[in-house]
């Protein structure tokens, strides 16, 4: 048993040196003692590392099919009352809205950005009940209500009831409401009278839109559905300056849900162009994303980069003002998952720590010590100069 005992003494690769022999230095009190401070610092940011998780970032093929896309958007025109301002949305597979009301509040906003009025489904009058019948009569008892397109009907029984039914019918045929002052439609609705009382306000637009996944685009421009034809809007006749789309300015614009370390980029922009009209063209590409947390639960949602460009309202052939969002589709989905890292790997980095500072340092003081002493001893030899 004792020769077991001597063999495996001998395995020893920690030998013990007797404490007489021990040299102690000042230059080696400092290096110990800038050695203790790095491994604390260190010891504490590991700490912290492994108390907070970790996420990682995985890339694969976006093979997802006939999702829906949640766009919100929060967004102030300085110059652009709301009774002019439209917001319509289409994409690639043909789904088309024009004038979208549902999900979007509007808020009027006077000449210093204070809130007037905030309403949703639009603001301006209601639609009327009792408008002229074709025949330019009123409502006799027992008839139904139709009222007159004014010649823009497409058959002799199509009715136009609201001034938003006349200005589309006058739409399609491409004729231009010169006058909505003759339109009895618009005369009960007071669309005059309102375009005219909300001159020098601004309109704030805040809500969400559900889209198609599905490369398209969104935008805010004057009247409904303007772009469909090459005629010119009514509705700004009726101001002085025209349609004035100068300074908007983006408070958030996200595409679904947002997440931990998300990054927008046009949250708080507003855009400078010199000119008073002209068009705000915004080229988004999508990244879809899915991000699940430390407790498993996942946050479907998308990150995007834009591009912006911008064309002068003066140039020929003029563009139609307004600010338009085109959006595509990345055909890589980004995965982020956070982890918690295991204690093995913690413990593995501390001990890590502890020998390699110590090792280090080790050697930084072995250096310092034989560097003076080799010095110190050509000083007494003379030989040092």
């Amino acid at each position: 048993m004792e020769a077991f005992l001597q063999r495996l003494k001998g395995l020893d690769a920690y030998p013990k040196v007797n404490e007489d022999f021990y040299k102690r230095t000042l230059s080696g009190g400092v290096v110990t003692v800038v050695a203790a401070v790095v491994m604390l610092l260190l010891f504490i940011s590991e700490t912290r590392s492994y108390f907070y998780s970790a996420t990682e970032t995985k890339l694969i093929v976006d093979t997802s099919r006939g999702e829906r896309l949640r766009v919100n958007f929060d967004i102030a025109f300085p110059s652009i009352p709301c009774t002019l301002l439209s917001v319509d949305s289409t994409d690639i597979s043909g789904e088309k809205h024009h004038d979208i009301r549902h999900d979007i509040e509007k808020r009027r906003l006077d000449s210093h950005g204070n809130v007037i009025e905030a309403r949703k489904e639009g603001i301006g009058g209601a639609k009327i009940e009792r408008p002229l019948q074709k025949h330019g009569g009123r409502l006799d008892k027992g008839e139904q209500y139709c009222g007159t397109c004014y010649g823009a009907e497409e058959s002799d029984e199509q009715c136009c009831n609201s001034c938003e039914e006349v200005r589309e019918a006058y739409k399609k045929k491409g004729w231009a409401l010169t006058n909505p002052d003759l339109i009895d439609q618009c005369t009960r609705e007071d669309f005059v009278e309102r375009v005219k009382t909300q001159q020098g306000e601004g309109c704030s637009v805040h809500g969400f839109l559900d889209v198609s996944k599905v490369a398209g685009n969104f935008h805010f421009a004057p009247g409904k559905g303007f772009y469909e034809s090459n005629i010119d809007v009514p509705e700004l006749s009726l101001l002085e300056g025209g349609f004035n789309v100068n300074y908007p300015q983006n408070k958030q614009t996200s595409f679904g849900t947002d997440f931990p370390g998300v990054v927008n980029p046009l949250d708080g922009a507003q855009w400078t162009q010199p000119a008073s009209d002209g068009t705000y063209q915004y080229f988004i590409k999508v990244v879809p994303t899915i991000y699940t947390d430390i407790s498993g639960n996942k946050i479907h949602s998308n990150q995007f980069s834009v591009t912006e460009h911008f064309r002068d309202g003066n140039i020929r052939p003029k563009p139609q003002p307004g600010v338009f969002f085109f959006y595509d589709f990345s055909p890589i989905k980004v995965i982020f998952t956070e982890e918690n890292r295991s204690l093995l790997h913690y413990l593995t980095n501390l001990c890590a720590i502890v020998g390699g500072v110590f090792t280090v340092s080790g050697i930084i003081d072995s250096f310092i010590y034989h560097g003076q002493k080799a010095l110190k001893k050509k000083m007494e030899l003379g030989k040092y100069r």
